[in-house]
């Protein structure tokens, strides 16, 4: 009887405990920081969150500490009018990516005050890297986007800098799955079905020997 009582009110009391949320590792966070090329249209990105990725430039390195990027938010009909300048999926001309209602409906554009170099690319890197784990942090995603109209870009949002790199940012509404490979093998990424397969080398083939 004792053993069932005590049994009991430990039932009760782990039922009254609030349920435990996953620790976001660094692991975990990189796992789901996936390119996605498709967004659930029915979900908008609001300002603050875009605020919030932005803000994680404030904590990044900086080579030679010259904090040169600079960050335009663009959401609503501004969205709208970046999606036709910007172009998805390389690999995959033939699909046409995004696929219509999966377009992404916020950016980040991504600028520098200087003349880029190789300073400026190794921020880049980091601070693009960094905005895109706090964006999975927050139940977002995104992808880097190189492939895009420069000047059309630069007039519609009316930027003063000249823009590197664009970063799309919504819920993403696909699924992609990494595939370990070996060096040497095809590492263009592809689709099977609804999933999207991005060929990885093992860590064996990483590591120089």
């Amino acid at each position: 009887m004792a053993d069932n009582y005590l049994e009991k009110k430990m039932e009760d009391y782990k039922a009254a405990q609030p349920a435990k949320r996953r620790t976001a590792t660094l692991r975990r966070l990189l796992l789901h920081n996936r390119s996605y090329r498709g967004y659930d249209a029915s979900f908008k990105v609001r300002e603050d969150q875009l605020h919030r990725i932005i803000e994680v430039a404030t904590l990044c390195p900086s080579a030679r500490n010259q904090q040169v990027l600079r960050f335009r938010p663009v959401l609503g009909e501004e969205a709208n009018s970046v999606l036709p300048h910007i172009r998805l999926g390389g690999a995959l001309p033939e699909l046409h990516l995004p696929f219509a209602g999966t377009e992404p409906n916020a950016f980040i554009v991504i600028c520098s005050t200087v003349e880029e170099s190789k300073y400026v690319d190794i921020d880049l890197g980091i601070v693009a890297q960094s905005m895109l784990l706090q964006a999975v942090e927050i139940g977002l995603g995104g992808i880097c986007i190189g492939a895009f109209d420069h000047e059309p870009i630069k007039e519609k949002l009316n930027l003063k800098c000249e823009p590197l790199l664009v970063l799309a940012i919504g819920r993403p509404n696909e699924h992609i799955e990494l595939k370990e490979c070996l060096e040497g093998d095809n590492l263009t990424y592809y689709r099977e079905g609804d999933t999207h397969y991005v060929p990885k080398i093992s860590i064996n083939d990483l590591i120089l020997k």
